[in-house]
């Protein structure tokens, strides 16, 4: 049985489909080349029946061919973050039991002895793409395809395993929501261990049987340039990215100026999501390239489950509504359906977008999931008029002070129109007399600063009494993941350190 994804590509042989700094790749070259991968893999066997598969390469042309082939020989895929020290490439072999690991020669001397060690067959890809090709299994979509790791901010990282058809599922939804076409052509500036950037961006592209231009790390400029020179149709980053380019649109001359937000008018669409997008950014990024960006809601576990429309009206703050295929509802505290309009609750998501299991956690799966199918995501939101806005997650971002429940995002949203904040995060605090304080960590503006006296007046102003800070830091940066994202728990440390 051939894979989906297989079928398509062999539909688009001749179409472009990868460009990286080698330069095009067609549809046929990257079947080709994926064929050779998953002949070495194999060795003497017919079929990998499953064995996980580590990889570690950088973003172009072979990563794909890597991640197909390893599809092709029947192996489950697990890519391994570039930016991950080795402790923690060390905790996914391990957790997985990965029994084969490839890599690009770049790699070799951090991972072949992790390798020689575990006792794993160690293939660097420079010998794979030019093995043999021999008879390749039938793989049934059903299988496991994918194990990608949650970011572990509440606990240790969770193996979330997909199978083919939850990936087939994925896309399908994707590109009939987005309007996805073969005369697309996508700029990829994403991390290759996380859903955005391998299942929003690379496999919809190679889907639909469009172009997709990797580079090979983000750089503000060069993005830029990319827009000007590059015949783009879509976009898709997360808020860091987007912040950073009108950093970067802000320092440039008017001439530049011009130029840039010139060279946006010929993208179709583009996209925010994997955090929340403050209304600043979507509002300065509107003003400058005349895109609403098109924000989304989804997770390692689920894909994606709600979006904004590709056509009409796109609220700010809101993550609009369920995407194809994709079933959604609220539930209170003791799970009880939501109906009413306004009511707030977690999140639960069913359909076939929906993943398996965690690798090796049967308990933490069961009690992930309801009696009758619906995953629970831990996402806390709100639905108006059938469109979703997030609240938070129910661990990190809904703070409980003094008997009120409150949104760490909806703070967020409003310090950042204090002119002296740039950027912010909130957290709760645990506190013996109000059960948690909300507190906030800001950056400032160049030239500007500000101080909790200062800032709880103008505050009061705009936010309920209890939603106001009570304790602030000044930083000059805030504790990120690969993804841009604010790592909450890193910020709440932050402030037990500095005991305020």
């Amino acid at each position: 049985m051939t894979l989906p994804l297989i079928e398509q590509a062999l539909a688009h042989a001749d179409r472009l489909a990868l460009i990286d700094d080698a330069g095009g790749h067609s549809y046929a070259a990257l079947l080709a080349a994926s064929a050779c991968v998953a002949s070495c893999l194999l060795g003497e066997e017919d079929d990998l029946r499953e064995a996980r598969v580590a990889f570690m390469v950088p973003p172009g042309f072979t990563y794909p061919v890597v991640q197909w082939g390893i599809w092709r020989a029947g192996g489950i895929a697990v890519p391994l973050c570039l930016a991950h020290p080795l402790p923690e490439i060390d905790y996914v072999l391990d957790d997985t039991g990965a029994v084969l690991l490839v890599a690009h020669p770049d790699y070799d001397a951090l991972l072949r002895p992790a390798a020689e060690a575990r006792g794993i067959r160690f293939v660097l890809t420079t010998d794979a793409l030019h093995a043999d090709v021999k008879p390749l299994p039938d793989v049934d979509p059903s299988r496991r395809a994918m194990i990608l790791y949650t970011s572990g901010t509440t606990s240790k990282p969770k193996g979330v395993v997909t199978t083919h058809a939850n990936i087939a599922a994925m896309v399908t939804s994707l590109v009939t929501a987005w309007g996805w076409q073969a005369d697309d052509h996508i700029l990829h500036v994403l991390p290759l261990h996380h859903a955005h950037g391998i299942v929003n961006v690379l496999l919809c592209a190679l889907w639909a049987g469009a172009a997709c231009e990797m580079l090979p790390a983000f750089e503000a400029r060069t993005v830029w340039q990319c827009f000007v020179e590059r015949p783009l149709t879509l976009f898709m980053a997360v808020p860091t990215i987007y912040g950073r380019l009108v950093w970067a649109w802000e320092e440039a001359s008017a001439e530049e100026q011009a130029r840039w937000s010139a060279a946006c008018a010929k993208l179709r669409l583009m996209v925010s999501g994997s955090a929340a997008l403050p209304v600043s950014v979507l509002t300065q990024w509107r003003s400058i390239s005349g895109h609403t960006l098109l924000e989304r809601y989804g997770m390692t576990e689920i894909g994606m489950a709600l979006s904004n429309p590709l056509h009409g009206e796109r609220c700010p703050g809101f993550v609009g509504r369920p995407l194809p295929g994709v079933q959604v509802r609220l539930v209170d505290e003791a799970g009880a359906v939501l109906d009413a309009e306004g009511s707030q609750g977690e999140i639960q998501v069913r359909g076939a977008n929906v993943f398996l299991e965690y690798w090796g956690r049967a308990d933490a799966t069961e009690a992930a999931f309801t009696g009758d199918g619906w995953f629970k995501t831990g996402d806390v939101a709100v639905c108006e008029d059938g469109c979703y806005r997030i609240l938070g997650r129910t661990s990190v971002d809904i703070i409980k002070t003094g008997g009120y429940k409150v949104s760490a995002l909806e703070i967020e949203e409003v310090l950042r129109t204090h002119p002296a904040v740039r950027e912010c995060a909130v957290v709760g605090v645990a506190d013996p007399e109000w059960g948690e304080r909300v507190c906030a960590a800001v950056i400032c503006r160049e030239g500007e600063t500000v101080t909790l006296e200062r800032l709880r007046p103008w505050a009061k102003q705009r936010l309920a009494p209890y939603k106001v800070p009570s304790r602030l830091l000044v930083l000059d940066a805030l504790p990120r993941n690969v993804m841009g994202k604010v790592t909450k728990p890193a910020v709440r440390a932050l402030f037990g350190e500095e005991g305020a």
